[in-house]
């Protein structure tokens, strides 16, 4: 069974109504990212960190999968799917696919500000006072600015297995998940769905657009791969 690796960013949820990750301007629901997604910001205001996620956390508890993420579990009849997600959402998984790995953490769950290894799940919101079974400050189990990406190496071990890498609604010029691309092996064919690809022909061997939304474009990736026989 060939092994597809799909690498997803904000455009695979955003038909389930989650925002992108900035708005045109830069700020985050607002937000100067560096106020919400870096340790100096949750020192500085640490409220509003908390506050800031616990929206984003409620929001995403009222919304479910889409067609994409459904599409994707779908593959699974056919091919050894893993789904390498810079999105902190549970859509995947909520979906039924059964392999993803979160590059950047997950909202639904929490960490203790000592420990990284200390984690939780959580649903509820999180507020000053919320503390680990040691006694320390639960945070937002989120990779944040300036923080190492603790799953990056796991992540180059999948995408250099690829037999196909799949892109979805990522930009890929966000790094260190952009270097991504760069591990996959030679030859390998690669699909990259976006309304607004921001890759072209001449910068990967084997490179097929597909320029749409996450749903629709990945009903077209399943006519391509069932029509050019690659199961």
């Amino acid at each position: 069974m060939k092994k597809i690796v799909i690498l997803t960013g904000a455009g695979i949820s955003a038909e389930s109504g989650i925002k992108t990750f900035r708005d045109a301007d830069g700020l985050w629901e607002g937000h100067d990212v560096m106020e919400v997604a870096s340790l100096e910001g949750f020192a500085n205001n640490p409220e509003l960190v908390l506050d800031f996620y616990n929206q984003r956390r409620r929001q995403l508890l009222t919304v479910s999968p889409n067609k994409a993420h459904v599409n994707l579990v779908e593959l699974e009849q056919d091919f050894d799917v893993q789904i390498i997600t810079q999105n902190v959402d549970d859509l995947h998984e909520r979906a039924g696919s059964k392999q993803v790995l979160h590059l950047h953490g997950e909202l639904l769950k929490v960490k203790s500000t000592v420990d990284d290894n200390l984690v939780l799940d959580w649903k509820e919101d999180l507020v000053l006072g919320d503390v680990c079974p040691e006694g320390n400050q639960l945070r937002p189990d989120i990779v944040w600015f300036g923080e190492m990406v603790p799953m990056l190496e796991n992540a180059v071990d999948i995408v250099a297995q690829a037999d196909i890498l799949v892109i979805i609604g990522t930009s890929m010029q966000v790094y260190p998940a952009a270097s991504l691309i760069d591990y996959v092996p030679e030859n390998t064919p690669i699909y990259f769905i976006d309304p607004k690809p921001a890759v072209n022909k001449s910068q990967f061997e084997n490179l097929t657009i597909i320029e749409d939304v996450a749903s629709a474009g990945t009903d077209k990736l399943i006519d391509l791969l069932n029509n050019v026989n690659v199961i």
